[in-house]
C-alpha cells in the first residue's frame, strides 16, 4: 500500500460528525421518549424535529467508524505495530476509561438531580461505547492491516485496487451490511450503543474504510464521478420510509441508505472538502475533547434553559450554542493548556 499525502476532507468530515453528533443528541432531549434513554427531557416536545434526525440517524454512526478505519490505515503509514499500538492506547483507552469512570457518571448524576433521584456514582461507557469499539477492532485488526502493508503488491491489494474504479465494487459492501443486518435484525436498527449489531456494523463499516483509502486515487474517483446516484438513491429510499406508517422498513432497506449516504457524504467531502485550513486545525484537535465532554454541557444546559417561557425551536437552539460553546471554552483553557489532561483526553503532545 502506498503512501498517501493528509486527507483534509476526511479530517472536515471527521469534525462534520462530531457537530452532527451534538445536534442530534440535543434534539433527543425534545422528544418525549428522550428519558428512557439516559437524556434530561423538555415537557414540550417538538416531534417535527425527529424527521431530519431519522434521517441522520442511520449514518452518523457508521460514518465515524468509516472514518476511524480510514485514520488507522494514515497512522500506520510512519509506524510499526507496537507503536501504533501504543500510540491507540494513549489516544483512545485512556481516554475511553477517563471518560467511563469521570466523565459519564458525572453526566448521571446532573441527571438524577435534575429528576431528584437517589444521588449514586455509575460508571458506564455511556456515549463513549464508540471508543471501546474502535480500540477492540484496532487490536484484532492489526495483523492483517501490516500484511496488507507489507504485502502492498500482492494479488488482494492488487485485485482491490484494480476493481476499486467501478461503482460495482461497492456491491460487496452493501452486501456484507444487508446481511448484518438480516442477520442480526436489530430492532430498532439504529440502535447501536452496546449491542452486537452496533459492534458487527462498526466492524464491517472500520474495515471499508481501512479498504477505501487503501484502494488508491481509482475508488475516490469513481465515487465523485457517481456522487449524484448515491445522494438521489439515498434520498429516494429516505422519502419512501418517510411514506410509511411509523416510518418502518426492513432493516436490509436501512443499511442500504446508510450507505449510500455514506457514499455520497465522502464523494462530496472529496470535491468540496479537500484543502487545509486554520479554522480546520482548529477544530480537528477540538473534535475529540468535545465529543468526550458534551453530555456534561447538555445536561446542564438543559437544566437552565428548559425552564425557561420561550419557544422550543429557540430552546433548542440555546441548549446547542451552550453546548458547544461550554465545550469549546473548556478546551481552550484548560484542557489543552493542561499537561494531564492533554494525555487523558487523548490530545497530542504540544
Amino acid at each position: 500500500m502506498q503512501t498517501t499525502n493528509r486527507r483534509y476532507d476526511i479530517d472536515w468530515i471527521r469534525v462534520i460528525a462530531i457537530g452532527l453528533l451534538l445536534v442530534y443528541h440535543v434534539a433527543i432531549g425534545f422528544q418525549p421518549w428522550g428519558l428512557m434513554i439516559g437524556f434530561i427531557t423538555n415537557e414540550r416536545s417538538w416531534p417535527t424535529l425527529w424527521i431530519p434526525m431519522s434521517m441522520l440517524n442511520i449514518w452518523r454512526i457508521p460514518l465515524l467508524f468509516f472514518v476511524s478505519g480510514m485514520g488507522v490505515y494514515f497512522s500506520m503509514q510512519h509506524k510499526n505495530w507496537q507503536q501504533l499500538l501504543k500510540e491507540r492506547a494513549r489516544r483512545i483507552l485512556l481516554p475511553f476509561l477517563f471518560g467511563m469512570f469521570c466523565i459519564v457518571p458525572a453526566g448521571l448524576l446532573l441527571l438524577q438531580y435534575h429528576y431528584h433521584w437517589e444521588l449514586k456514582y455509575v460508571y458506564s461507557p455511556g456515549h463513549l461505547w464508540f471508543l471501546g469499539n474502535i480500540f477492540v477492532y484496532t487490536v484484532f485488526l492489526l495483523p492483517v492491516f501490516f500484511y496488507l502493508k507489507k504485502n502492498a503488491n500482492g494479488r488482494l491489494v492488487t485485485l482491490m485496487k484494480k476493481v476499486a474504479g467501478h461503482p460495482l465494487a461497492l456491491l460487496p459492501i452493501l452486501g456484507a451490511f444487508v446481511a448484518e443486518a438480516l442477520i442480526m435484525d436489530p430492532k430498532p436498527y439504529e440502535l447501536y450503543a452496546m449491542t452486537w449489531h452496533g459492534f458487527f456494523l462498526g466492524l464491517l463499516a472500520f474495515c471499508s474504510g481501512f479498504c477505501f483509502v487503501s484502494s488508491g486515487d481509482a475508488f475516490w474517483k469513481m465515487l465523485l464521478k457517481w456522487r449524484w446516484l448515491f445522494v438521489s438513491a439515498a434520498a429516494a429510499l429516505f422519502t419512501y420510509r418517510l411514506l410509511q406508517s411509523a416510518m418502518s422498513v426492513p432493516g436490509w432497506q436501512l443499511a442500504i441508505e446508510s450507505n449510500c449516504w455514506v457514499f455520497a457524504v465522502f464523494a462530496f467531502g472529496y470535491r468540496y472538502l479537500n484543502r487545509p485550513g486554520k479554522w480546520l486545525a482548529y477544530l480537528s484537535a477540538a473534535a475529540y475533547p468535545v465529543y468526550l465532554l458534551h453530555m456534561i454541557f447538555l445536561c446542564l444546559g438543559s437544566m437552565l434553559i428548559f425552564p425557561l417561557h420561550i419557544n422550543v425551536p429557540l430552546q433548542f437552539v440555546l441548549v446547542l450554542l451552550f453546548t458547544l460553546a461550554g465545550c469549546l471554552l473548556t478546551y481552550e483553557y484548560i484542557i489543552k493548556r493542561v499537561k494531564i489532561l492533554r494525555l487523558l483526553f487523548g490530545l497530542k503532545s504540544k
